[in-house]
């Protein structure tokens, strides 16, 4: 059996005292970095479901403000047609609110219906304390416009 020279004996020695610490960093760093990169994806899906959420309840609120349009202006159907499609969503419809805005009279052919819904979503994992104060949330905001028929009022 041949012997190990001298020289090699303080390379092996130190080779044998670095065994294991590899498996011991990949964790540590694959972990420092996941974590992070994980709660970035639920954080970034979090936002574009509320915000197509909002998109969407502000259209279908424009269609329904349009076809149920009376002369005092909307009915109280956009409102819930908004609180609908936010839960739809999951996004707190509590704590949406919606703006209709007419061009001309509401009921009137012709007229532009613009509603605007705005609504706070609270990022995941975050503490209520900070998501009530305002500094946990994103704030999201969506206007869609339609326009009242020519045929609207018509038997």
């Amino acid at each position: 059996m041949p012997r190990s020279s001298p020289s090699t004996e303080p390379a092996r020695r130190a080779l044998a005292a670095e065994a294991g610490s590899a498996s011991l960093e990949f964790l540590t760093v694959g972990m420092i970095l996941l974590v992070p990169l994980v709660y970035l994806v639920l954080a970034m899906a979090s936002i574009q479901a509320a915000a197509l959420g909002v998109e969407g309840a502000a259209r279908q609120a424009a269609r329904v403000a349009v076809l149920r349009a009376d002369a005092d202006g909307p009915s109280a159907s956009v409102e819930r047609t908004v609180h609908v499609v936010l839960a739809d969503y999951g996004v707190d419809a509590g704590a949406a609110s919606v703006v209709v805005d007419c061009s001309g009279p509401c009921a009137t052919s012709g007229t532009r219906v613009t509603v605007a819904v705005r609504a706070a979503l609270a990022l995941p994992l975050v503490p209520q304390v900070l998501a009530s104060s305002g500094i946990g949330t994103v704030r999201l905001e969506a206007r869609a416009t339609q326009t009242v028929s020519r045929f609207a009022g018509a038997p």
